[in-house]
């Protein structure tokens, strides 16, 4: 089949039009014809630093598709099937004709989107579900009074995470965006109040009286560290998903602070038990946007995946300007 994949860790430009042999079905895994994907800073960041292992590395992770076929203990799908997800990075990745994945990361398409759209919700949809969810452990319908602050609010995560708290919880969300476009798109989605993260954080927030009881750090946490660590309310919770080089724990002690890493690839990497909770969250935000209580987050059509579009849609989420999610069309 056709993929777009590399056989040397580098630039976009390492990015080329390779064939490889179709995906191994398992026992609990289905095989999607993808029509559709999206780019995620992870793309990104392994295509620049890991080397493959014998091969071509085919990435991608978001994918939306049709069922082609089915594991022989497949309980919840059936050929013909509209599915998306988020995908497994211990696996080939989805920017390919065929992707084989673990029904039990997978959900039923919304039907009010279509494939490339779909696959714009997956990767981050689960990764804001499991920072409110799981992390800060709150539960729907509570956190009247508490204050979240998103830091990177008009990333792909941002977009969504704005979205599920304030739908979700009752939440008083701040989200920062920088420029005048990020900073209409996170009112867009929904938040509260919005700051300037190029400027003083702390300053900015005291002005608005609030005092955060949960910051989602989703880029850049090295830099606003010492803000996080001054702005938040004692026994406070702090969520990241970037990755500083170095980061200092000690002065969240005298707060009591909670410090929770948030990788959406651990259920699949690790098989964890309850793995099973992936495929149901999707399913959640399928309804849900169907239901008109979410609103897509894309904001990028790259057209159809090919060497050349797939390489311009990295070097666009490298430049750190892109606002909500950025899809391209299947083979």
């Amino acid at each position: 089949m056709k993929a777009i994949g590399y056989t040397t860790a580098g630039a976009a430009a390492e990015l080329n039009l390779v064939k490889v042999e179709l995906p191994d079905v398992g026992p609990r895994d289905i095989l999607v014809e993808v029509k559709g994907v999206s780019v995620n800073p992870v793309d990104v960041k392994l295509r620049g630093a890991v080397q493959p292992n014998g091969g071509p590395r085919v990435l991608g992770f978001d994918a939306a598709g049709v069922v082609t076929q089915i594991g022989d203990a497949v309980a919840g799908y059936k050929i013909g099937d509209e599915v998306f997800y988020a995908g497994d990075v211990t696996r080939a990745g989805t920017n390919a004709q065929f992707h084989a994945v673990d029904e039990r990361i997978v959900g039923r398409k919304p039907q009010s989107l279509d494939f490339a759209e779909a696959a714009g919700l997956p990767l981050t949809s689960i990764t804001a579900w499991e920072m409110l969810f799981d992390a800060f452990r709150l539960t729907e319908g509570n956190g009247e009074g508490q204050n979240l602050l998103v830091i990177g609010g008009a990333g792909g995560v941002g977009s969504i995470l704005i979205q599920l708290a304030k739908t979700l919880t009752k939440l008083t969300v701040t989200a920062t965006a920088s420029r005048p476009e990020t900073q209409n798109w996170v009112r867009k989605m929904g938040a509260d109040h919005v700051v300037d993260h190029r400027g003083d954080l702390v300053a900015q927030i005291a002005a608005l009286g609030i005092t955060p009881t949960h910051v989602a750090s989703l880029t850049a946490t090295d830099q606003h560290w010492p803000a996080i660590i001054e702005m938040i309310a004692p026994r406070g919770q702090i969520a990241l998903i970037d990755d500083p080089e170095v980061l200092d724990i000690k002065p969240a002690k005298p707060k009591a602070l909670s410090i929770h890493w948030e990788f959406m690839f651990t259920r699949s990497m690790f098989g964890t038990k309850d793995i099973e909770v992936q495929s149901d969250l999707l399913n959640r935000i399928s309804a849900m946007v169907d239901a008109g209580t979410l609103q897509s987050t894309v904001t990028e059509h790259a057209g159809q995946i090919s060497a050349e579009t797939l390489r311009a849609a990295h070097i666009r989420q490298e430049s750190g300007s892109v606002i909500g999610k950025q899809v391209l069309e299947g083979f």
